[in-house]
């Protein structure tokens, strides 16, 4: 297992480096000239080719790229942003925590409200109880979480006055876009949780389980639902990896200091450097994330702890 992770590890070196190239080849080929935005329309000539030339904008593309790598194995050094001067990472890393939260909890949240009623439904098949669990499933799945992030912001900040409208300062400012997330998030969870019990519950181990006496509380959720937890580990990761880099909209929402408003700035005022900084942290917590469910794949089912053992590359997530 440890070769296995050691490889994986080793894979995951050239494939950010990929990320870093696209991204890098597209913020070069997109129109306009970045000293021009930085400075603004009324500054003159000179000025713009002074900043390319401090910028090293003037450069051809791969001498500009490879430099940049250069400079981010030899120094951990990401490039100073255009619009601030500021070294990149830095900003970064001080608006990460902000969107790792938002995330972490909105998965979270979406995994407490979508596994009970997963399992729910999926116990009660065919009953009134799964037909409405299936509809509310169905039903979440259909709202945007910006409009019901609207929604929650409307009713507990400006009728109710319980949760601020805006900001990160504090554990409340974070209850409705971690809200906004997990309810429409949940019904993917939902479905995911009872097709994957359905498919649990009548094998032979359950039945015996149940001849043998034990409680069924025991039996659903110590025999049944651990079985049927690996589908749901890959989706939690998968949902947290989109949500880092897909949170811009909730954060423009509730005006959260995170990364998705820092990206879609960078973007808009061509800030090569932040736009980079973002894409590789969230390429590289993404990228990790996909590791550490192989590792819980081993760790729950000892099929895929067999094949580490032996040292394939079998056990990953899409072949467990």
């Amino acid at each position: 297992m440890i070769k296995y992770v050691g490889r994986r590890i080793l894979l995951l070196i050239p494939t950010l480096f990929c990320v870093i190239f696209i991204v890098f080849l597209i913020m070069a080929l997109m129109p306009g000239d970045p000293g021009r935005m930085q400075l603004g329309i009324s500054a003159t000539q000179d000025a713009v080719d002074i900043f390319n030339r401090q910028f090293g904008l003037d450069r051809p593309f791969f001498t500009r790229f490879f430099s940049y790598i250069g400079n981010i194995v030899t120094r951990f050094d990401f490039g100073i942003s255009y619009r601030s001067r500021d070294a990149v990472m830095p900003a970064v890393i001080g608006r990460a925590p902000v969107t790792v939260i938002t995330a972490a909890f909105g998965v979270a949240g979406a995994l407490l409200v979508g596994i009970p009623l997963g399992v729910l439904a999926a116990i009660r098949r065919s009953t009134l109880t799964d037909t409405s669990i299936t509809v509310f499933a169905l039903f979440l799945s259909a709202i945007p979480s910006y409009w019901f992030g609207l929604m929650l912001l409307y009713l507990f900040s400006i009728v109710l006055s319980f949760l601020p409208t805006h900001g990160a300062e504090s554990w409340r400012g974070f209850v409705l876009p971690v809200a906004a997330l997990a309810v429409p998030g949940a019904s993917g969870f939902i479905r995911l949780t009872r097709v994957t019990m359905l498919d649990v519950v009548h094998q032979e181990y359950i039945r015996t389980a149940r001849a043998k006496g034990a409680p069924e509380y025991s039996v659903i959720w110590k025999h049944a639902f651990r079985n049927a937890a690996m589908p749901l580990v890959n989706g939690a990761g998968l949902m947290f990896g989109a949500l880092l880099g897909g949170t811009v909209i909730i954060e423009s929402v509730f005006s959260l200091p995170g990364l998705g408003r820092l990206l879609v700035l960078g973007i808009s005022q061509r800030d090569t450097p932040i736009v980079m900084g973002c894409t590789i942290f969230i390429s590289a917590v993404f990228m990790i994330i996909i590791l550490l469910i192989d590792i819980v794949y081993a760790a729950l089912d000892p099929r895929v702890r067999k094949r580490f053992a032996a040292g394939g590359a079998g056990g990953s997530a899409d072949g467990g």
